[in-house]
């Protein structure tokens, strides 16, 4: 059992309608879509809102058309795991928006690393205003999350300041 569900806290929703909107947005494929090689992820197959073979038991084959139907199924159970994974090191609940905007790196990055951010360090201090913000910026400002074998990638910086700001920002004021 994770830190979160010994402490009794079961308030946050798992696979959010918020959180998957913002993987369509990014990620596509929320009407179908056919497995392509993913040149950031080093070709590795991809379909319908991210899901790879990392995050799935579900064999991902290039060239394989994946129905609406098949890609809500599998990510909304890919969604869920990812999640459980981070929420074993969360020490307490945040709010959802924070917690949909931590699972959306996670889900790119892998719940380890997302764990191992300092995103998720001040998250579980209370600070919800400096782990979002450091979701698109590191402490002097460099973007943070936004570099594929080094080199940066404008687009992953976009899609970490819209996170920052539409999930997890925007779920501290509302």
């Amino acid at each position: 059992m994770n830190r979160v569900a010994k402490a009794g806290i079961t308030g946050l929703v798992m696979a959010s309608s918020a959180l998957i909107a913002a993987l369509g947005i990014y990620e596509g494929g929320a009407d179908g879509m056919t497995v392509y090689e993913d040149k950031l992820a080093n070709n590795l197959p991809t379909t319908c809102y991210g899901i790879t073979k990392h995050i799935t038991d579900e064999p991902v084959i290039v060239g394989e058309y994946w129905p609406k139907e098949k890609c809500e199924r599998v990510m909304r159970v890919a969604v869920t795991k990812v999640q459980l994974e981070l929420l074993n090191c969360m020490t307490h609940e945040p709010p959802q928006g924070v917690f949909d905007a931590i699972s959306s790196l996670a889900w790119n990055v892998g719940a380890p690393k997302a764990c191992g951010s300092q995103s998720v360090r001040h998250i579980n201090r209370g600070d919800y205003l400096k782990g979002c913000q450091l979701l698109a910026n590191t402490f002097s400002g460099k973007p943070n999350w936004s570099y594929v074998g080094g080199r940066f990638v404008q687009g992953l910086y976009n899609r970490r300041q819209s996170e920052r700001d539409n999930l997890c920002l925007a779920g501290l004021y509302e």
